[in-house]
């Protein structure tokens, strides 16, 4: 299709936010602007596609299921829309603290497309158009609109950019390389001249997804079955726990080996990762098969997780095997596997090259910096991950909406929010990879638990504009038993006997000396605010939907208490050097002995504090130190 840069036509219609691109961050990006009253016009280059999972059927994960519960305590549709087309749900990192506790739910990606094309349809202030967005349209480096490939402009006060990896996307393997989406999709292959031309820089990033076979040709016993939990965890805090327990379907576990690797070995010279067909960089964190058995030469076996990709289809998704093989490679490699022996491929597993920015041209809202009224979010940021990418638009959607209404944009610092951290990351660091979230990352990540993402967030979220009433008086209710229990808690006593030691015996816990308030009881590893119940008789009643959870967080204040009152001293100082404020017109150069890199790296970035200086690649404590003493010495503080 060519572009049609003649006979152009004026939709006289004026909207306030432009969202181009319907994936993840595209959907929260949309409905966040329309609920918060904006008129809202959202591009895609295909309606069916909305919310697509062009890749791993499941939501959540590690560190990723801590971003879901964070945009659903902000108002965000991720958890819901996953509570209503999961077809597995397990929690995560059980045997450890819960830190690192993460919700993982296998979706019916058909189902969870439908969903949440539902919702988007039938929100209000929202408009929905099929077609590729072609140039966008400004004055005087502020946005006023975007052309579509027809030439139709559409005007606007605000662009949220969402393409996430359609932009000028390929598709390679083997020696096949086609200029396409992903899952064949149509790609959108003129935007990028026109950010180009408005000074924007650009990267080439790549990701990929593994063959997805035909179930009726899986040996499912050969595989080790791996069931979802009994008991369901929901992942939005608005969800009746009850309504989540359902009939769930079962993945499978099977490994790589010896005669795999040796296929791959025998075949990279026919890799377009290592032959040089593809340019973009690939995500760390998520390798190829190709990758691995390079990369990890000593590992004799890889995992592959057989995920089903719904309850209507027999596609198998093999987690684990990305690749960019050539098709005959791939079935040879893949029926090595124990229980793939006669697979079927129905989808080649293939990589996706595409254009995305250098995330650090935006400023913490999300907005550029050099175009008033354009906004960015998900994969075209730089990130990873669909979880990522609707995080990015949530915040890209509020923003958007708050610039117009002439108020302060909302920005989570690390302290606060996962989302805080990957923001942060992503526009104070350069990356040259895909970035992936990781609990890692996290510097209070004790203090930033997916079981308490609702205190930390909803009242942010309501005061936006984006948590109900109902929603609110929820989780107000919650915190007051909360406090109530522990308080009480901490007051009653018991004493040492008969029935408390053949209780505490049965438990596997060491017999009272003297008495002992429940409190004192809980702190020791063994015990639980679930497990005294038969010791604590004054129990109070708490209602059902918030019985569970307000248990939980009772045992986790109990038992970490000295350990988050640390972290919570760390996050007092983190905040002092945040609000250490740098005025935006100094000038680095004349700031004596700071680095030649360090004073690169601050005028190209332009931190607003010495916390955010001090996250920045290139620029080290000493730089910092140095950095202190001049602010002090100017009197900026």
């Amino acid at each position: 299709m060519k572009f049609l840069e003649n006979s152009v036509w004026e939709n006289k219609d004026k909207y306030d936010v432009i969202v181009i691109g319907g994936g993840h961050a595209g959907c929260e990006a949309a409905l966040a602007s329309a609920r918060l009253g904006m008129r809202t016009l959202m591009f895609t280059v295909s309606i069916e596609s909305i919310a697509l999972m062009p890749c791993n059927p499941n939501i959540g994960g590690s560190s990723k299921g801590h971003l879901v519960r964070e945009i659903d305590a902000l108002g965000g549709q991720m958890g819901k829309n996953i509570d209503a087309s999961f077809i597995q749900s397990k929690m995560l990192n059980k045997s450890k603290g819960p830190a690192v506790h993460s919700l993982r739910a296998q979706a019916d990606k058909a189902l969870y497309t439908k969903n949440m094309k539902r919702v988007l349809e039938n929100q209000e202030n929202l408009e929905i158009k099929q077609t590729e967005v072609a140039k966008l349209l400004t004055k005087d480096n502020k946005i006023i609109g975007i052309e579509t490939i027809s030439s139709g402009k559409y005007y606007c006060d605000a662009v949220i950019l969402c393409t996430g990896t359609y932009l000028q996307a390929k598709c390679v393997y083997g020696e096949v390389a086609t200029n396409t989406g992903p899952n064949g999709l149509q790609a959108a292959n003129y935007l990028t001249d026109s950010l180009k031309d408005l000074g924007i820089k650009l990267n080439r990033f790549k990701t990929g997804t593994p063959a997805r076979v035909d179930k009726r040709s899986v040996d499912f016993s050969k595989l080790h079955e791996e069931k979802g939990d009994e008991v369901v965890v929901p992942f939005s805090f608005s969800t009746n726990p009850a309504d989540a327990q359902i009939d769930q379907v079962s993945c499978w576990l099977t490994y790589t080996n010896e005669e795999t690797h040796e296929i791959i070995r025998n075949n990279l010279d026919r890799s377009p990762l290592f032959s040089g067909a593809i340019e973009g960089t690939g995500p760390r964190y998520c390798p190829s098969i190709e990758d691995k058995v390079v990369k990890f030469a000593d590992k004799k076996r890889h995992q592959v997780f057989i995920e089903p990709e719904g309850l209507d289809t027999n596609e198998m998704y093999l987690a684990g095997m990305s690749s960019s093989l050539p098709e005959d490679v791939q079935y040879e490699m893949y029926r090595t596997v124990p229980g793939l022996e006669h697979a079927k491929i129905v989808r080649n597993a293939y990589a996706i090259e595409y254009d995305c920015i250098d995330a650090r041209q935006l400023k913490h809202s999300l907005e550029f910096k050099d175009i008033a009224g354009l906004f960015s979010g998900g994969q075209f940021n730089g990130s990873s991950g669909y979880e990522e990418a609707a995080a990015q638009g949530l915040m890209a959607g509020i923003n958007a909406a708050r610039k117009l209404q002439g108020k302060e944009a909302v920005v989570l610092d690390r302290s606060q929010a996962y989302i805080g951290v990957l923001i942060d990351d992503l526009v104070m660091k350069e990356s040259h990879e895909p970035y992936r979230m990781m609990t890692s990352r996290a510097e209070y990540r004790l203090l930033l638990r997916q079981d308490n993402a609702d205190q930390r967030l909803s009242e942010i979220g309501y005061e936006v504009g984006l948590v109900s009433d109902q929603e609110i008086r929820r989780l107000r209710d919650k915190e007051k038993y909360i406090a109530e229990e522990v308080e009480r808690l901490e007051k009653t006593h018991i004493g040492n006997t008969k029935e408390v030691q053949e209780i505490l015996q049965k438990l596997g816990s060491t017999p009272l000396n003297s008495g002992a308030s429940l409190k004192e009881l809980i702190r020791r590893p063994e015990l639980s605010y679930e497990s005294l119940k038969d010791i604590d008789k004054e129990r109070p009643e708490i209602p059902d939907g918030l019985a569970q959870t307000v248990g939980e967080q009772v045992n986790i204040n109990i038992k970490y208490e000295g350990y988050l009152e640390r972290q919570k001293r760390q996050v007092v100082q983190f905040k002092k050097m945040e609000k250490k404020r740098i005025p935006g017109d100094i000038d680095y150069d004349q700031v004596r002995s700071l680095r030649i890199e360090a004073v690169q790296k601050l005028k190209e970035l332009r931190p607003a504090s010495i916390g955010e200086a001090s996250r920045i690649s290139g620029v080290s404590p000493a730089d910092i130190s140095v950095l202190l003493v001049y602010l002090t010495g100017a009197k900026h503080e």
